[in-house]
């Protein structure tokens, strides 16, 4: 689903498609691992490799879990995309700041074509390009890729599952891809920095430790 918390809120519709996605992506994985735990615990062993996490839960009996993170590619391109209307605030004039939808939009801009498109029902052919993911109505489609492009996408999910498999000590996230190695680094830079701009608010919850400092006075309290 592409939109903002308030494009993908603002009809029955969308909220609709947020509930499905979460019956899928959610509820979904959640069912496959009740369904295979309790065979894993028979063994004493296991694996689970997906995209959700239950890890300190299923420990005890020595089943590992691994949350693996693709590459944005695979995330976007490999699933159906649906975008919710865009709402004027979220429009490039009036909102600066970097989306999803624009993203996406990117991406398909670098595709020849996209499969025929669903808008509310009506079935049309248009162009891979950002105005795919601006509308007025509902959009969702499957970006048409190339057989080498669909080989080099299955080839590295297949490494990225394959590659932990067996492992006495398997990650707990497995980062695929340059891509997805960059960001992960640089939001671990920016919570580390943030930690450390706002280390002595944390410490003031420690009512009872040695080191903790005295809570800071905000600036507009009185």
């Amino acid at each position: 689903m592409v939109g903002t918390v308030e494009e993908l809120g603002a009809s029955p519709r969308t909220c609709a498609l947020i509930r499905d996605q979460f019956e899928t992506n959610y509820f979904g994985p959640i069912n496959l691992i009740k369904a295979a735990i309790p065979s894993m615990r028979r063994r004493g062993r296991g694996h689970i490799i997906l995209l959700t996490g239950i890890t300190y839960e299923i420990a005890p009996f020595n089943i590992k879990l691994t949350i693996v993170q693709p590459n944005m590619e695979i995330n976007v391109l490999a699933n159906q995309i649906t975008a919710a209307p865009q709402l004027p605030e979220y429009a490039p004039e009036n909102n600066a700041a970097p989306l999803f939808r624009d993203i996406v939009g990117g991406m398909l801009n670098r595709l020849k074509v996209v499969t025929p498109t669903t808008v509310d029902g009506a079935i049309y052919e248009r162009r891979g390009s950002t105005s795919a993911m601006v509308r007025t109505e509902v959009v969702s489609l499957y970006a048409q890729l190339s057989e080498p492009m669909k080989k080099r996408l299955l080839g590295e999910t297949i490494h990225a599952l394959t590659a932990i498999g067996g492992h006495d000590n398997p990650p707990a996230r497995h980062i695929v891809g340059h891509e997805a190695v960059s960001l992960v680094k640089e939001k671990l830079k920016m919570v580390s920095e943030e930690l450390e701009d706002f280390v002595e608010v944390s410490y003031a919850v420690d009512l009872d430790s040695e080191n903790a400092s005295p809570p800071q006075r905000m600036p507009d309290e009185i």
